[in-house]
């Protein structure tokens, strides 16, 4: 047997141990799938599609409702920073202008009391600067809870 009958020989077995495949590959490109199998496909497509649609455009509505929060943190966290600002500015002003008077003191009773008032003056702007911020925070959070509610109450309406 030469090796050319040999290689043919090993061909023609490989051949017949995969005949029934091939043949079972021939029949499947001529296999018709049923008009109800297409519906079928083409409907779960179309919703499939729909619902990528309004994935997305809830999607954007949640950007949009971040972004509209995020601006508005961020002029409120200014605003908060130009407060500080002004306020260290104010007590620094008060400072001086208590340095001035205790300078003009002619009697350590006159300073002391120039102090007393001083001290008095600082406490009461720390009370009403301390009431003003609680005011500003809580209606600060309550804006935001209510902004953010309404934000997504439009996102959650809308995609559901």
């Amino acid at each position: 047997m030469t090796t050319e009958t040999q290689a043919n020989s090993v061909l023609n077995t490989v051949k017949e141990a995969f005949a029934p495949v091939t043949e079972a590959l021939k029949n499947l490109q001529n296999l018709e799938v049923p008009e109800a199998a297409r519906e079928f496909v083409k409907k779960t497509a179309g919703t499939a599609k729909e619902r990528a649609a309004d994935l997305h455009a809830g999607s954007e509505k949640v950007t949009a409702a971040i972004e509209t929060a995020v601006a508005g943190s961020v002029s409120e966290a200014a605003k908060i920073s130009r407060n500080i600002q002004h306020a260290i500015y104010q007590d620094t002003e008060a400072f001086f202008a208590g340095i001035d008077k205790l300078a003009s003191a002619k009697s350590i009773n006159e300073a002391v009391q120039i102090q007393s008032d001083m001290v008095r003056a600082s406490g009461e702007n720390f009370v009403s600067r301390a009431k003003s911020t609680t005011e500003y925070l809580g209606k600060l959070v309550a804006d935001g809870a209510k902004s953010a509610q309404d934000n997504f109450s439009k996102v959650y309406t809308k995609t559901a």
